[in-house]
């Protein structure tokens, strides 16, 4: 090697070194300065930092994997391009596998959130893609050649209808939509008379309509199938205790029933022994405390009750007295009734007080205050209406012209 190469050399060497302690000294001056306010951004990105909050949120809205709503458009052509994509996708395939889709979004709604409703809706639009026409081919992909068993295919279509309508079922009965639920279990029994789910959830709804015999004939069925299921077996516990139970409310109820036929037997006797006559209206007064009754309902040689009403007609008052033995007479009432806080007269005395009852006929009848009731009841001119008896209380020295006045009424209708 000659000098001049040499020479080179070095200087090459010399030259590098410089540009390295140059390099180095532009990095710390660098590392050095302030940073920037506001540093540029892309294009893309700049656009995203100029948009507010609300309208970034809207329109992450309207990707489907963020929506919150089905119902997010686009504002110039009316349609979420991303969203009818995404929901034509649903519909293609066969149509069981159209149907298959629709079945596992129900199932897992129903598997892991219970929310029955919306899967309902998932069951129903399985059972209805089995029921469209077969989807036609796309012209614009070209000539398809598509081998489909038919035979498995309409069997596979059959099994995904069967567990379509039993998981529909569910939805019901746990909707309490207890004749839905029926109706479902019905359809999977026509298709397969040994789905023990169906039979299950079919007498678990009659259960609940207190459909006990049909609930007790679903659950035989079942077992018929698969004698050692336990959920059945259970479900046949329950119901032969809601059997028994009803029954015995159903035995009580008659014997109620019967109790109270042999009462207004015995009570109808008894007044009929004692040639009290009575007799119900088509507008009976609204009191049910007031009931003709014997001490014994069953003996019609006890004692008789009735419930007197106590009128004063000139003073537009009245008193009742719930229980008026047959022996009692109306002076023993009076006694505690008179006198009363509202006569400021002092009119209304036992001994200054005439007793009238309105006869069968609509006359008037003095009534004897020491007479027992049921003396004056079985004269044969008075009568028990609507099991009550009205006795009108009016003071002698007003008597004659409240006695005029009540004919005068009478006559008028």
């Amino acid at each position: 090697m000659n000098m001049t190469s040499v020479a080179s050399l070095d200087a090459l060497l010399e030259e590098k070194m410089k540009l390295r302690e140059n390099d180095s000294q532009q990095q710390t001056d660098v590392l050095q300065e302030e940073p920037s306010a506001s540093a540029a951004l892309p294009p893309g990105m700049q656009k995203s930092q100029d948009t507010s909050v609300d309208d970034l949120l809207k329109e992450m809205s309207r990707v489907p994997l963020f929506m919150t709503s089905l119902d997010e458009v686009d504002d110039e052509s009316g349609e979420n391009i991303e969203l009818e994509a995404l929901k034509a996708l649903a519909y293609e395939g066969t149509r069981a596998e159209i149907a298959q889709n629709f079945r596992e979004q129900g199932t897992e709604l129903v598997r892991t959130e219970k929310r029955y409703r919306e899967a309902r809706e998932y069951y129903t639009k399985a059972l209805k893609a089995l029921k469209a026409p077969p989807v036609p081919p796309d012209l614009d992909q070209g000539p398809q050649v598509v081998e489909i068993d038919e035979e498995a295919e309409l069997q596979k279509e059959r099994s995904i209808e069967e567990a379509c309508l039993v998981n529909r079922a569910l939805c019901n009965l746990e909707m309490k939509n207890y004749g839905l639920c029926n109706r479902d279990c019905a359809g999977a029994l026509r298709l397969t008379p040994k789905n023990v789910k169906a039979w299950y959830r079919a007498a678990s709804a009659c259960l609940a309509l207190d459909k006990v015999v049909e609930a007790v004939d679903a659950c035989q069925s079942g077992l018929s199938f698969d004698a050692q299921n336990t959920a059945l077996k259970k479900l046949m516990s329950r119901i032969e205790q809601r059997r028994d139970h009803l029954a015995a409310v159903e035995e009580s109820r008659k014997q109620r029933e019967e109790r109270t036929r042999l009462e207004q037997a015995t009570l109808r006797l008894a007044l009929k022994n004692r040639k009290v006559l009575a007799r119900r209206t088509d507008r009976p007064l609204e009191m049910p405390e007031a009931k003709v009754a014997l001490g014994d309902p069953l003996d019609a040689s006890s004692i008789l009750s009735f419930p007197v009403m106590i009128l004063y007609p000139v003073h537009a008052q009245t008193d009742f007295i719930k229980q008026f033995q047959q022996s009692e007479s109306l002076s023993e009432h009076l006694s505690y009734l008179l006198p009363v806080p509202w006569d400021q007269d002092n009119e209304y005395t036992t001994g200054n007080v005439e007793c009238y009852i309105e006869t069968i006929e609509g006359g008037l009848i003095k009534a004897g205050k020491k007479l027992s009731l049921l003396k004056l009841l079985s004269s044969g001119k008075l009568e028990v209406v609507d099991d009550l008896v009205r006795v009108m209380v009016v003071p002698k020295s007003k008597a004659a012209q409240w006695i005029e006045d009540f004919k005068t009424r009478r006559g008028k209708q």
